[in-house]
């Protein structure tokens, strides 16, 4: 029993801390945003819509997507490429505001599991374009085998 009393206060400590992250970033708390950004959260992975969607089967697929669009809209996730034809979605780090000039880093797509990570240790530096380019994206994925599919 005293082990579900703490996962509780854990849970109830969690989902404070992720209502605080969304207030932060001017996205209202709604039950819906806080199960998808926990469960984003619990991911080590970058997400498509459809594994979103098949986690919560009962949810309203337009409210879902409708989420995940907010989310990057106020930069709370950042979309990747990954070459797969499926966009990606992964949590933004704490400090994070996706701007180009200094929030990039590499991401890696194993093309044995064909899962997404972000590399955020790892920065994209800093790409001058001509005079008269006006960057909006930049995305760098390194493609490969994982950790977890090499055995290391």
């Amino acid at each position: 029993m005293r082990i579900e009393l703490v996962n509780t206060t854990n849970n109830y400590r969690q989902m404070g801390k992720i209502e605080e992250t969304l207030e932060l970033k001017s996205v209202r708390p709604t039950a819906m945003r806080i199960l998808i950004y926990k469960f984003m959260a619990n991911k080590k992975i970058a997400v498509a819509l459809t594994d979103i969607e098949n986690a919560f089967t009962k949810a309203d697929r337009t409210t879902l997507y409708r989420t995940i669009k907010t989310f990057e809209e106020n930069g709370i996730v950042h979309q990747i490429d990954d070459g797969t034809g499926i966009a990606k979605y992964a949590l933004c780090e704490e400090g994070c505001n996706c701007q180009i000039d200094q929030d990039l880093h590499l991401h890696f797509h194993c093309g044995h599991c064909d899962e997404t990570i972000c590399l955020t240790q790892h920065k994209i530096p800093q790409i001058k374009v001509p005079d008269g380019f006006v960057p909006e994206n930049v995305n760098l994925v390194v493609k490969g085998i994982c950790d977890k599919c090499n055995g290391l």
